[in-house]
């Protein structure tokens, strides 16, 4: 039972329920990563893509990641309710870009919110992964907080035990690209788009697979409402306690790409 991914708010406003998904591009041939809020996110939303939660990236019975070291030993967690979130999102951020820059950084975690700890050492913690960011990532292996320079702001210190990590960290990344988040056998051959439907007792998931069908039912089922970030209908869903009969999930690659 995985139980590290955490449900706060529960309409997709404070990132404690963040996972990371992973969908494969078959034009790019490349796989791609995206943090996504687990509680906004229908079961029927994921078919095809592979879902990494916080147990995926590293525990105390095998070893932690030094994403997660890090943001406990700069003091980057309290209550701890919001630290997987923040883990998942920049562990996404790093499947992506495996040298990020502070700016992107910070924006990786927008969609997270911490009601204790603050978001200095959070982001303290974590700016030793920025291509450009604290000093010691000058190649000097030195800190301005012990050599008296200005120009660094990490209030937790952050030391050359981390630098030696994350460098470990992004080799192993690198090498287990292809196996840690998504199975191979859906990069084997390429994937039929294919009309996807969903029954229940209350509710029918239509995931169509072009532009065109999606027009057409939206035309014969002008009522039933698109499914795109499931911001509103998970609010009805939970607060007014109904849903509706049909809904449309937009998967197409068109609308996407558009």
């Amino acid at each position: 039972r995985l139980s590290g991914t955490k449900y706060g708010c529960g309409v997709g406003g404070c990132g404690a329920c963040t996972v990371m998904l992973s969908t494969y591009d078959p034009v790019a041939k490349k796989i791609q990563h995206h943090p996504a809020n687990s509680c906004l996110l229908p079961i029927c939303s994921l078919h095809g893509a592979a879902v990494t939660t916080v147990e995926g990236v590293g525990s105390i019975k095998n070893r932690i990641n030094p994403i997660q070291e890090s943001l406990a030993k700069c003091h980057g967690s309290q209550c701890g309710f919001c630290t997987p979130g923040m883990v998942m999102s920049i562990y996404a951020l790093l499947r992506n870009h495996v040298k990020p820059s502070m700016e992107q950084i910070i924006s990786a975690l927008d969609g997270n919110l911490c009601r204790c700890t603050g978001y200095r050492p959070i982001i303290d913690s974590y700016a030793s992964f920025a291509k450009q960011a604290c000093c010691q990532l000058r190649g000097t292996r030195q800190c301005c907080l012990d050599q008296e320079e200005l120009g660094c702001s990490s209030s937790a210190g952050v030391r050359v035990r981390y630098i030696e990590l994350i460098e470990l960290f992004i080799l192993t990344l690198l090498k287990t690209d292809k196996s840690l988040s998504f199975p191979p056998q859906r990069m084997a051959q390429e994937q039929p788009r294919k009309t996807l439907i969903f029954c229940s007792k209350k509710t029918t998931w239509i995931s169509p697979s072009s532009l065109k069908e999606l027009l057409e039912l939206k035309a014969k089922y002008p009522k039933a409402p698109l499914v795109v970030g499931n911001t509103s209908l998970v609010i009805v869903l939970l607060y007014l306690g109904h849903g509706h009969f049909l809904l449309f999930f937009t998967a197409c690659q068109k609308i996407n790409q558009d």
